[in-house]
């Protein structure tokens, strides 16, 4: 598709496709809805969450049969999760039919390679090395051990502070990072089109689960100066023109102790770390991927209001069918706004949902968020 002199003047007939269907396919596919553009998802679970609002091809990302079956059915593809077969999309898609670029995918894949790849394009990123055997890590310690592929919310990594955490080290192909003294974890969405024009989200502050960890609430605006806002900001835009990348990218950074900001690691898809701008910016991200898959122009990424976000992940303890406690208590609280993802079965950390606060006041945007995350549970119908 010559996505570069594309014009889309007839929605009804365009058809995005989009390998995945859990919560971010379905945000996706509610953005392409408003459009009037059709959509089609490919899922390995059959009523995948994007189901609800759009068709559902039922296989498996890497079924080279239903991957044509798709590509049959639409005009663009783009994907909301990074563990697809690179080497089958090459052989079964088009080079220009997908966004972002299945190049740019096998980069982000394997986080060794995407640290060499930044470190080449001078995008300031933590010391890491090379790990040629388990045995290895002795040397480095205090420092993380990070598997090269499969990684995900937290999976796939270990802190090793001494020689006692020895016994947690990843037996699977992986490398080392200095251990890095963070003084706030931070995010932003980067969005660049296919013409080269970008647009970059207000800096965002991640407070993570230290039991799952991943994400458990952020913050945004971060509570950093202007300078180390800009600064943050920057670095994330320079990250995504270096991939030459057309679409949307989580960028998530380190702030250090001594006031230096790291590129943690790129997603190439909308991201939890941008699912307030639904209600709190001028345009979504998901707006903007859209945006982006019909050569549309950007639109603003101005914050009315300072928010924050809750994950709604499984409580521990409990799985099966789902059941939200004192959902109805939350929704009686002002500026609260509520997604529950729609997926049939709970587990401990698992993302059932998310929550967006919204309030002019910080302080009182603060305590919301600590009662809601008081009051809400997701528990399952089997206790484990």
């Amino acid at each position: 598709m010559d996505l570069k002199n594309f014009k889309l003047t007839s929605p009804s007939d365009f058809t995005i496709g989009i390998l995945g269907g859990g919560q971010l396919g379905k945000m996706i596919a509610m953005e392409c809805r408003k459009l009037g553009i059709n959509v089609v998802c490919l899922d390995p679970k059959e009523n995948a969450p994007a189901s609800l609002v759009c068709k559902q091809i039922t296989g498996k990302l890497n079924d080279k049969e239903k991957i044509i079956e798709l590509n049959n059915q639409v005009d663009i593809i783009t994907y909301e999760i990074e563990h697809i077969d690179t080497e089958i999309l090459k052989e079964v898609l088009p080079e220009d039919k997908v966004y972002p670029s299945i190049q740019i995918l096998e980069i982000i894949q394997d986080k060794y390679q995407q640290r060499c790849f930044f470190k080449k394009n001078n995008i300031p990123v933590p010391e890491f090395f090379e790990l040629n055997s388990p045995d290895d890590i002795k040397k480095y310690i205090p420092c993380v051990q990070k598997t090269k592929k499969g990684g995900y919310d937290g999976r796939g990594v270990i802190v090793v502070k001494s020689e006692k955490d020895l016994d947690k080290v990843l037996t699977e192909d992986s490398y080392i990072e200095s251990f890095v003294d963070i003084e706030k974890e931070l995010a932003t969405i980067v969005v660049r089109n296919i013409k080269g024009n970008i647009k970059v989200y207000p800096i965002v502050e991640m407070i993570f689960n230290p039991e799952g960890n991943l994400l458990d609430y952020l913050l945004v605006p971060a509570d950093i100066d202007e300078k180390l806002h800009k600064l943050a900001q920057e670095i994330s835009i320079s990250a995504v023109e270096s991939l030459d990348g057309v679409g949307v990218f989580g960028v998530e950074l380190f702030l250090t102790k001594k006031g230096e900001i790291l590129l943690n690691e790129v997603a190439p898809r909308v991201h939890n770390s941008g699912h307030h701008t639904i209600e709190a910016c001028e345009t979504s991200q998901f707006e903007q991927l859209v945006r982006v898959l019909t050569n549309l122009p950007l639109g603003s990424t101005y914050q009315y209001i300072p928010a924050a976000l809750i994950n709604l992940l499984g409580e521990k303890g409990y799985k099966g069918k789902p059941f939200y406690e004192n959902l109805d208590k939350v929704l009686t609280i002002d500026g609260v706004y509520v997604h529950i993802y729609g997926k049939k079965e709970t587990f401990p950390f698992r993302k059932m949902g998310h929550i967006t606060i919204l309030d002019r006041d910080r302080n009182l945007l603060v305590e919301k968020t600590k009662v809601i995350k008081s009051l809400i549970k997701v528990k399952g119908e089997v206790k484990i």
